[in-house]
């Protein structure tokens, strides 16, 4: 929002976040940054943050004149040549960074407070010397993005890079991602490469790179050790495995999901052990199963269909809703149920239509853990009978990135489409119900 002419006049061309000196008719002066203008409150009130933390709002009637004791310069914000690979020797195999953004990639303006998706590759190998010691690392900047802005086309170009690294003979690929949506990523690389000469690992940070408390490098060492040292080569996921330095869960990518929005261990293995852990200070990395797919020939199949929606059903919910897929022309809809995969009664007939349409309905759950099962209830049952697909003991966003992946690579057919989302894939289904030491981690402690 913007200042009134009035304030705009007596700024004179005064940007926000310059340091000024503040002379009132009174004869007072304040000194501080000048600050943007808030959606509410009066416009002809100049606002300024003072040398002690406050903010101080002064009425343009009481201010003599402005004085600009130092121009705010924004921080430049780095955009490297994209798709140009770059190699830095170390000892051991090849592996290539594919950047894509998030706080891993950014720093600071703690003049503003923002965060910056500013980082180059090189930076941090400057920063992170350690690496050169793990593998010769290949670095390529693809797109610089926050995480929020992930679609299935991205998910389409990450993966094709990835095949691309694998095809130049590399050992494994890192791939550098915003947090939010990486279990999004981690999931859709996974069905998107069927099977590679070497892990696929997204990595990324709760907090910049440039904090003092930063997860950023002990997550992308583990990261590293992984794609250059590890014998599977699966989709997973990198991050701190509690709140202390030392250790890094990896998790694979389909059954990985974010829990928390700021710990740093915020990224749990849903209905499974996570397939590995990287004990940092030891450079070691220590396998949790010997169930796991090992490196092998390259398979691809990126594409991605970008017309599937994930709603979550909510006690009242319109069947509106879903009316409104269905006549938007969506291929495919995964729905949060209740409990066991339930919905409200009054959704059974939309959805019947929507499968009556062509359009494939699963279920999942928003409990998260355990599994669908749509034999116990009556409503279970009356789902089943108008044909929807339940999906085992996935996590709503893994059968929402799968529905996805199958639908583009498919005929589209209802029945293929549920055999193939009953058919386990990438470790994304589990046949038999996980024991209960896998629905929550041990000792997690409190905020």
């Amino acid at each position: 929002m913007a200042y009134s002419e009035r304030v705009k006049a007596l700024l004179g061309g005064i940007g926000e976040f310059s340091r000024v000196r503040v002379r009132l008719k009174d004869g007072s002066t304040l000194e501080g940054l000048i600050l943007p203008r808030p959606e509410v409150g009066d416009p002809d009130v100049l606002l300024v943050k003072l040398e002690n933390g406050y903010n101080a709002g002064i009425h343009v009637d009481k201010i003599q004149a402005v004085e600009v004791l130092g121009k705010y310069e924004p921080p430049k914000v780095e955009v490297p040549s994209y798709g140009t690979v770059m190699t830095v020797k170390g000892t051991g195999g090849r592996v290539r960074f594919v950047a894509t953004g998030g706080t891993i990639m950014s720093r600071v303006d703690y003049v503003t407070g923002a965060v910056y998706p500013s980082f180059s590759l090189e930076d941090l190998y400057l920063m992170y010397p350690e690496l050169r010691g793990l593998a010769s690392i290949e670095m390529v900047n693809l797109m610089s993005i926050f995480s929020e802005d992930m679609t299935p086309t991205r998910w389409s170009m990450i993966a094709e890079e990835a095949c691309r690294a694998f095809n130049d003979g590399v050992v494994g690929v890192v791939v550098l991602h915003g947090t939010d949506t990486m279990h999004y990523t981690a999931a859709a690389l996974a069905f998107a490469i069927k099977s590679a000469p070497g892990p696929v690992v997204l990595v990324g940070a709760q907090r910049s790179s440039d904090r003092p408390s930063s997860d950023s490098f002990e997550n992308l060492y583990a990261a590293t050790l992984v794609a250059s040292q590890a014998k599977f080569a699966e989709s997973v996921v990198a991050m701190h495995d509690n709140t202390s330095d030392g250790v890094v869960a990896v998790h694979r990518g389909v059954r990985v999901r974010k829990m928390h929005t700021s710990r740093r261990d915020a990224f749990i293995s849903v209905n499974h052990e996570p397939i590995a852990k990287v004990l940092t200070k030891e450079g070691k990395l220590i396998m949790n199963t010997s169930d796991y797919k090992g490196r092998g020939r390259l398979e691809c199949s990126t594409r991605f269909d970008d017309k599937v929606a994930l709603i979550k059903y909510y006690p009242g919910m319109s069947s509106e809703l879903l009316d409104y897929l269905v006549d938007k022309g969506y291929h495919g809809i995964v729905i949060e149920g209740t409990g066991f995969g339930h919905v409200g009664e009054w959704l059974l007939k939309p959805i019947a239509r929507a499968i009556e349409s062509g359009i494939p309905v699963v279920i999942s759950s928003q409990t998260i853990f355990g599994r669908v099962n749509l034999n116990v209830y009556r409503r279970g049952v009356e789902l089943l009978r108008i044909g929807v697909i339940p999906s085992e003991d996935m996590h709503p966003e893994t059968a929402f990135v799968k529905l996805s992946w199958v639908l583009a690579n498919s005929s589209r057919d209802l029945n293929e489409v549920r055999r193939l989302m009953l058919t386990p894939l990438a470790y994304e289904i589990n046949q038999r119900t996980r024991p209960m030491d896998y629905v929550v981690k041990p000792s997690v402690p409190k905020d």
